[in-house]
């Protein structure tokens, strides 16, 4: 079915266990029979010890002389170079929590059966042994942040120990019935590209401190260990075990050193079992219901089915897809699954879901599992208001928050300017400077308008919800400090023509006539892109406001004074302002064709031109690619955009064949990055409904691979909420509801209509 993932065999690795989680605790489900693992996450447990201090003691005269390389000098490469001085420490890297390990005596089991259903959000696993059917059930509350783990079985047969590990030094506890560990992540961590004598590094008294307190409840015998016994609890003679479990750290914000004193979370875990309380059948059940309603609410707002239902294992379906079979329910699965990840990873008052969600199983994960602000956050938050998830959309907005306040200190330091900047990486500090000590490429660390892309989303969150308080409160101040910051290092070059320096085109470097790479330059088109579209929204912002700033005017003189976007001699859009060589044809980012998507200023309808140039660029960086996962998220919503749905399902047949775990999990190797996963379910919209410009087009690039499907909840900027279904590739059905009073432009595969509708009205334009 398009919510469930199922399996004949318990989950071989990490990557290919079942993702739960509540936006705070976060949990792997391997679903083994004799020693089962579910390996645990806190969403605020990161190494480092607080907030740390820029050094860069002449950053001011670093930005002169780099501007000075590039406009007076015309010297990339030593303009790329000294960039090297602006750089801030590294990192810190996300860390995993601990493991709640249950073994028992029970070793061939047949009829084995692992399951996920995104609906519910309850990772099952049946199986019989020795005539006795077992049943598991494993969800994470959010209403009672609490991970709960129930088995039944048919006879009073359950022998079993449940103990918790961690990959950090930990010790038991014990107290009033409840067994559990306390201790701290690394206090410094060296990132896992940089080599280490000593890579993790703990230290008593410094570091995030974190506990972890479990229940169990049995109508079996029950013994829980001494205090200070690793033991586990031991239940004997059962027919029914449940598990209840909460955890808590002692971070205490980014902006101040956390707590002490790791028995303060361990405490505060233990309140919040107590909480939950005794738990008879009926409050299990209680349990259980305040679970699925609150994950039933959200999970049901969208939904998309392509095709007929097929039954099969999932791990099936991806082999047959990947020997050449036409599978349209998966990839509504896979639709479906992006949504239950930020369901589970991304919840009011947790933090953003960074490169891996909130699930993670190293010390010293790739690319430290932080934010990745040049595009990996960003596509993280893609589908959120698109399909119906405005509330997981906050933890994103309170980055932002964070970012644009550490960001300030930044922007003074390093460029002697107002307002804030963020570059490439940000942790759970916010650090927003350019990492690296001096010892990382500029060709990432070096981007520093990866806060001007953050801001655009909160105007796309504007623009969907119509929340003006929102707006003003949050959205707008986050903004102007950006403009301030841009505006601010706008430099005049000798044509009179605002130069954004210094510029990048993310991760990409281009070849000198020497054959030297380098990577910084005056404004890139992705730069002119970001720019062009801040001071627009600058302007919508205050529109919708009522406000007049002098601070908007001087946005709007600038950006008609910024560099022309450019087409090469071939047809292609610039990169750079030079046609440099790439260092790479087929390079992961296609920065340059921002204005495509996720940005709105190239259409084939309004600007041809633009789109075409757009295209030939596509082409020729996509031609003879191999892709990775995030990357080919992208490629969809770009095909898309230019009306190419038979490529954009090429791209997805692609990354269902090679770049997913058998549970639909982005994996490239042994790299998960959720950011392909929550990138597919925002960009797969895109073929069915596009709202970027002053036309709502309704099926607009739809493949005719996908004959038959539906599609509920979709959202459509300035308040439209689509329900839609076709049949041999026609439209049989179309419903559009108006949360917002308006009048609307909407074009259908026969024609263009214009609707008026009140706040609420439902209208029927096809049935």
């Amino acid at each position: 079915m398009s919510h469930l993932l199922w399996f004949r065999s318990p989950a071989p690795d990490w990557f290919e266990a079942l993702p739960l989680g509540n936006g705070h605790l976060g949990a792997k489900v391997y679903g083994r029979v004799l020693d089962e693992r579910i390996v645990l996450n806190l969403d605020d447990v990161w190494s480092g010890d607080g907030p740390r201090t820029l050094t860069v003691p002449d950053g001011p005269a670093v930005l002169a002389d780099v501007r000075r390389l590039l406009l007076d000098e015309g010297d990339q490469l030593a303009a790329t170079e000294r960039t090297r001085a602006l750089q801030g420490p590294l990192v810190e890297s996300y860390q995993p929590l601990a493991d709640l390990v249950i073994t028992s005596d029970v070793e061939d089991a047949a009829d084995y059966r692992r399951s996920l259903d995104l609906r519910t959000g309850i990772a099952a696993v049946d199986y019989t042994v020795d005539g006795v059917r077992y049943r598991r059930e494993t969800y994470v509350s959010a209403p009672d942040q609490v991970l709960v783990w129930t088995l039944i079985a048919d006879n009073p047969v359950v022998d079993l120990t449940v103990g918790l590990e961690s990959r950090h030094p930990v010790r038991a506890v014990v107290a009033d019935g409840t067994y559990g560990v306390v201790g701290r992540a690394p206090s410094d961590l060296t990132i896992e590209y940089r080599q280490s004598a000593d890579p993790v590094r703990y230290e008593d008294g410094r570091g995030i401190g974190f506990g972890v307190a479990l229940r169990v409840f049995s109508d079996g015998a029950v013994t829980i260990p001494a205090d200070g016994d690793a033991g586990g609890v031991v239940v004997r003679g059962a027919s029914r075990v449940t598990v209840v479990l909460a955890a808590a750290s002692t971070f205490a914000g980014w902006s101040v050193p956390p707590g002490r004193d790791p028995g303060v979370a361990f405490d505060e875990a233990v309140a919040v079992l107590e909480s939950v309380g005794a738990l008879d059948p009926g409050a299990e059940d209680t349990l259980r219901a305040r679970h699925l309603d609150d994950h039933l609410a959200l999970y049901d707002r969208a939904s998309l089915e392509l095709g007929s239902i097929v039954n099969n294992p999932t791990d099936e379906r991806l082999q047959a897809v990947a020997a050449g079979a036409n599978d349209p329910d998966l990839v509504a699965l896979a639709f479906n699954l992006g949504r239950y990840l930020l369901i589970a990873s991304s919840r009011p008052g947790t933090q953003a879901a960074n490169l891996q969600g909130i699930w993670n199983q190293d010390l010293r994960p790739m690319w430290a599992s932080d934010w990745t602000n040049n595009i990996n956050t960003q596509m993280n938050y893609w589908l959120a208001d698109l399909t119906g998830l405005s509330e997981c959309f906050e933890p994103l907005t309170d980055l932002l928050e964070g970012l644009a306040e550490s960001g300030a200190e930044t922007a003074r330091i390093l460029y002697g300017a107002p307002g804030w900047v963020a570059h490439h990486n940000a942790d759970i500090w916010r650090a927003t400077w350019p990492v690296g000590d001096g010892g990382d490429d500029p060709v990432w660390a070096m981007c520093a308008t990866c806060g001007v892309w953050l801001t655009a989303h909160l105007l796309e969150h504007y623009r969907f919800t119509g929340d003006l308080e929102f707006l003003r409160e949050r959205a707008y101040p986050v903004l102007a400090g950006a403009a301030e910051f841009v505006l601010a290092m706008l430099v005049e070059d000798r044509d009179g023509v605002l130069q954004f320096v210094p510029s990048t085109a993310p991760e990409h470097h281009f070849l000198l006539p020497s054959g030297e790479k380098a990577s910084v330059d005056l404004t890139s088109t992705y730069d002119i892109w970001l720019i062009r579209e801040l001071f627009a929204n600058l302007r919508a912002a205050e529109a919708a406001l009522g406000l007049d700033s002098e601070l908007a005017k001087r946005a709007a003189a600038a950006r008609d004074r910024l560099p022309e976007i450019r087409i090469t001699p071939d047809g292609r859009l610039h990169e750079w302002p030079t046609d440099w060589e790439p260092s790479e044809v087929h390079h992961r980012h296609q920065s340059h064709l921002y204005g495509l998507y996720p940005g709105a200023e190239i259409d084939p309808v309004r600007t041809p031109e633009w789109a075409e140039a757009a295209r030939t660029s596509l082409e020729r960086r996509t031609d003879g690619a191999v892709n990775g996962g995030w990357t080919a998220a992208w490629l969809v919503a770009l095909w898309a955009r230019l009306f190419e749905p038979s490529r954009a399902v090429a791209v997805i047949q692609d990354y269902l064949s090679r770049l997913v775990s058998n549970n639909l999990l982005s994996r490239d190797g042994d790299i998960f990055q959720i950011d392909a996963n929550f990138g597919l379910t925002g960009c797969l919209p895109e073929l069915l409904l596009q709202s970027h410009t002053d036309v709502v087009r309704v099926l607009p690039a739809l493949p005719a691979e996908w004959p038959d499907g539906s599609f509920r909840g979709l959202r459509a900027r300035g308040g439209l909420v689509f329900d839609v279904s076709w049949r041999d590739g026609k439209l049989t059905e179309a419903v559009v509801r108006a949360t917002a009073a308006g009048i609307y432009r909407i074009a259908l595969p026969d024609g263009e209509r214009t609707v008026e509708l009140a706040a609420g009205q439902l209208l029927d334009l096809v049935r």
